[in-house]
């Protein structure tokens, strides 16, 4: 009985596999720009060295892809889209996460010297006065 509410893997037609294929590799380059604008439900990823760009527009279930020769506009199904989109925010987050990584180790590492000029700004003023006191 519960093998019945299971949820079976969408498969998705020739099209389809073709358009996620496209999105895919142009997600797997790091020349792709990925930008959204999560208010009007819209991704945007475009490779300039490719010549591609894609829109997705997820309110209304359309996906244009645009080359230099051509540009197409075609309405999917819903989970089609959706999982297009989570291809692209998992994408999105992933370098996120690089950049944020990449600024969290030099914030590290400025801290670190700081806190090492500090040390031996301190050791060096401590020699300074035991060297007065020695002095006096």
């Amino acid at each position: 009985m519960f093998n019945l509410l299971k949820r079976r893997p969408r498969v998705y037609s020739k099209i389809e596999n073709h358009i996620f294929g496209i999105i895919t590799e142009l997600l797997k380059l790091s020349s792709t720009d990925i930008n959204s604008d999560e208010l009007g439900g819209k991704y945007y990823l475009s490779n300039e060295e490719q010549h591609f760009k894609v829109t997705i527009m997820s309110n209304d279930y359309v996906i244009r892809l645009t080359n230099t020769r051509d540009s197409v506009a075609e309405k999917y199904e819903k989970a089609f889209v959706e999982d297009v989109l989570k291809a692209v925010k998992e994408e999105k987050h992933r370098r996120m996460e690089v950049v944020y990584d990449s600024i969290n180790n030099s914030i590290e590492k400025m801290a670190e010297r700081l806190h090492n000029t500090l040390i031996e700004s301190n050791e060096l003023e401590t020699q300074k006065v035991r060297h007065l006191e020695k002095t006096s």
